[in-house]
Formats: C-alpha cells, structure tokens, sequence
C-alpha cells in the first residue's frame, strides 16, 4: 500500500507504507489513514530524520557494505535508508523554508 505526502511547497511524495510508518515514527506521529506535520513541527522532525540516518550511516560504515540493519540479512543493500528518505526530508526542508504544512493519506 502507498502513502501520499502533500504539501503546498512541494510536489507529492509517495511511498510505501512500511517506509512511511517507519518515518513517521521517527517524528513521532501515527500513521493512520491521514495525519498532519504543521509547520511548527517540522524544524524538530528534520533533526529527528537526520539524527537516525546519520546513525544508519555509522552504523552501515562500521559493518561494512554488506550490512544493513533493516534488512537483518547478509546481503548487499541495495538502496539504504538515507536514498529512501529523501525525498521525504527534501519535503520538510522546504515545507519549513515556506512555513507549510504537510498532511498524508494512506
């Protein structure tokens, strides 16, 4: 299943479920069917993706390419978690530079 971000400073971002539920964690929110990051919100959700990603990186460095704590396997990861989050912090930099709100729906 897909969850669509939207956001007046920027296109939509969509992704999949589990990676959104897993962002939104992060930041402290639910997933639900909709939910709403207002633009006070954002300054502490961007320091919050950013601290786990660089964590994912040590932690991705530290163990070689051939870890990947998502994956709990032994193979190569093929796209990291950073790659995937993206788009998503691409959108809360700009919501912020724009004072927007961002809402979702699953």
């Amino acid at each position: 299943m897909l969850v669509k971000f939207h956001s007046n400073a920027t296109p939509d971002v969509v992704m999949l479920r589990d990676l959104a539920g897993y962002l939104l964690g992060i930041i402290g929110k639910r997933i639900g069917s909709r939910g709403v990051i207002v633009h006070s919100e954002v300054d502490k959700a961007i320091d919050r993706i950013e601290t786990v990603l660089k964590e994912d990186a040590r932690i991705t460095y530290e163990h070689g390419a051939i870890y990947h704590p998502l994956s709990r396997t032994a193979e190569p990861a093929r796209m990291g978690l950073e790659s995937r989050a993206l788009p998503f912090l691409d959108m809360l930099r700009e919501a912020r530079r724009r004072d927007a709100d961002i809402i979702w729906s699953a």
